[in-house]
């Protein structure tokens, strides 16, 4: 039998429907007030926060870096310039989130190698704000920028980018002066100012350049842009033009540089010329030198290590680190210590018989005169560079005496003004030896003191500073490179005391002295001076490198050259009234007087005579060929 079929129950069903329909229309009304919600605090609670959100997803401020101050000559010369260049940046958000693809593609495209491939990222990780680009190469060249367009679809955020780089125009010729930019490395980005560094990729790394970085510089500006989706400038809505470096002006004389690079020749070694009533840098050779437009594009490794490793140190700044024993350069400054203090008198004579001996000691020092000079007196002692007559004074002074005597002339402490590169060299004392050797002070090395050997070490600045005041008569100029910076004269915030004489004749005994080296028959530069149209004051100086024993003789054929004495000469001109100060230090030129005498003369000559050979309306009158009388 057929079960029957059981009827719906349509108000149980139509119960179940709407108890559906009820949780359906409360879940959407949940729905609809957690959006309406959403949109009142989006809209309304944070309006602020999420407009300024939305108007930096389109709205960039994109820095613009200041053109670099130029750097001229005092006669207007451009020594540091900057030319039109193309750089490539990269901005990260344009890449499509891959921008290791793009960097690798970009460097076999260009034919790049690894170091360079890991250049792009040290620069990349620089820190930057969003949609920033980064500047990857300096300089591009013309097949570079060729190779970038044609393969532009598949280095998206890369971009060619028109600027300013540096230039110097002279090349290696003021490479130790005014030094050179390279790109900011990651060491030096933490330490600057992110604000006024935003866009600039170099920065000053040694000379003036790096000295006074802050002023040629210049202050940043920027262009507030908007941008599409891409990342694609749409509009400039907002533009600070950036200030320009300060430009400087140095006391360097270009030609007058150059004269004394020719003078010095291939020879390794250095010339600085001062000015002895102001202080100028008038020229500042340390050769060999190199170009400094390697750096500025970022230098290779190879060619940065030919340089580094060079045995001839072209890197070195001889005139600032180079660390010397002056050799009898000194005995002017020793000469004047014995004067002022009363120890001698210019008539005082001592016997010379070729060497010296302390009381009670047996131990001979050498005249470099084995023959001896006789009885000498201090004209005779500067005009012979006489060793036993030195030694002997020496004694007299005592090694604290003749150490605070040194140390007024600037020997043994750094003395420029505008120079970061400089060593202090090394006056010695009895209390130095104490405290750095553990050691007592012995009588026999203030006597190798007194002609400028032992431990004494100064740099070739230092040696041209102490004889700019022999020739200003104790007055203290600091030297310096900058004449103006922003049309301003740099101030010495700690300028120097004079050095002040009991007996100021003895500024003009010792020049007296310093002139019959050159200009009496006997004297051991005449050669350097012959013909000269004006009186020059000089002194030479020999400086062994290698020590030799007592008692034997220096044979340079038994020496090797790079251990063979340095040769020195200083001097200044017109004596009478000194517009010029030069000093010269050449390694293992082994004979002052001989070696280095001439390039002093041939930079006097320069400087003093017109180009016609004649002695310049400013300097006539001095006589020269005259020999000075004793008094």
């Amino acid at each position: 039998m057929p079960q029957p079929i059981p009827l719906k129950d349509h108000e149980k069903e139509k119960h179940l429907v709407n108890r559906r329909l009820l949780a359906c229309a409360a879940l959407v009304f949940s729905l609809v007030a957690i959006l309406i919600g959403r949109l009142y605090v989006l809209q309304v609670i944070q309006h602020d926060q999420q407009s300024a959100v939305s108007e930096n997803n389109r709205v960039h401020v994109l820095p613009i870096a200041p053109e670099r101050g130029l750097i001229y000559d005092r006669n207007g010369t451009v020594l540091a310039d900057n030319k039109p260049s193309f750089d490539l940046t990269m901005t990260r958000e344009r890449t499509g989130g891959d921008s290791a693809k793009v960097l690798d593609t970009l460097t076999q495209v260009l034919g790049l190698d690894d170091e360079d491939r890991k250049q792009f990222d040290k620069d990349l990780r620089r820190g930057r704000k969003p949609f920033e680009p980064v500047t990857l190469m300096v300089g591009l060249n013309e097949q570079q920028i060729a190779l970038i367009a044609v393969n532009q679809f598949r280095l998206p955020g890369l971009e060619v980018e028109p600027q300013f780089i540096r230039e110097y125009p002279l090349g290696e010729h003021f490479a130790h002066s005014v030094g050179y930019v390279g790109r900011i490395n990651e060491k030096e980005a933490k330490t600057l100012d992110s604000t006024e560094y935003r866009g600039t990729q170099s920065i000053g790394k040694t000379g003036i350049e790096r000295f006074y970085e802050s002023q040629l510089h210049g202050h940043v500006g920027y262009e507030e842009v908007e941008t599409n989706a891409q990342g694609r400038v749409m509009r400039v809505l907002n533009h600070k033009a950036p200030t320009p470096g300060q430009d400087i002006v140095l006391t360097l004389d270009a030609h007058l540089q150059l004269a004394a690079e020719k003078a010095l020749g291939e020879r390794r070694g250095s010339v600085v010329v001062l000015d002895p009533a102001n202080g100028d840098v008038l020229a500042m050779v340390s050769n060999p030198g190199f170009d400094p437009n390697l750096f500025v594009k970022g230098i290779s490794f190879k060619q940065y290590a030919q340089l580094r490793d060079s045995i001839d140190r072209p890197l070195f700044n001889r005139v600032l680190r180079g660390l010397y024993a002056p050799g009898s350069t000194v005995k002017p400054e020793v000469a004047i210590a014995g004067l002022d203090s009363g120890v001698i008198t210019p008539g005082n004579r001592v016997f010379d018989p070729g060497y010296y001996e302390l009381p009670n000691y047996d131990h001979k020092y050498r005249n470099w005169n084995r023959s001896g000079d006789g009885w000498v007196d201090m004209y005779t002692a500067i005009m012979r560079s006489n060793d036993t007559y030195f030694y002997d004074l020496a004694h007299k002074l005592g090694i604290e005496r003749l150490h605070d005597y040194m140390a007024e002339f600037g020997l043994g402490q750094k003395v420029s003004l505008d120079m970061f590169e400089e060593a202090a060299g090394l006056m010695p004392s009895a209390e130095w030896k104490r405290a750095t050797r553990r050691q007592p002070w012995f009588p026999g090395e203030t006597l190798i003191l007194g002609i400028g050997q032992g431990y004494m070490q100064v740099t070739p600045l230092q040696l041209a500073q102490a004889t700019s005041l022999l020739a200003s008569k104790g007055v203290w100029h600091r030297p310096h490179l900058a004449m103006t910076v922003g049309g301003d004269a740099p101030i010495d915030p700690n300028p120097m005391p004079d050095i002040v004489l009991h007996d100021k004749r003895a500024w003009d005994q010792v020049s007296q002295g310093m002139q019959m080296v050159m200009h009496d028959p006997r004297g051991i530069a005449r050669a350097a001076a012959a013909g000269a149209q004006y009186r020059i004051a000089g002194k030479s100086g020999t400086a062994q490198v290698v020590a030799i024993k007592q008692g034997e003789r220096y044979n340079r054929n038994k020496t090797l050259e790079r251990h063979r004495d340095n040769a020195l000469f200083v001097g200044f001109a017109p004596a009478e009234h000194p517009s010029v100060v030069v000093a010269v230090m050449i390694e293992n030129g082994e004979a002052g007087g001989r070696v280095a005498g001439p390039v002093v003369r041939e930079v006097m000559d320069a400087y003093l005579l017109d180009e016609q050979g004649h002695l310049k309306p400013e300097y006539a009158g001095s006589s020269a060929g005259k020999s000075p009388a004793h008094g």
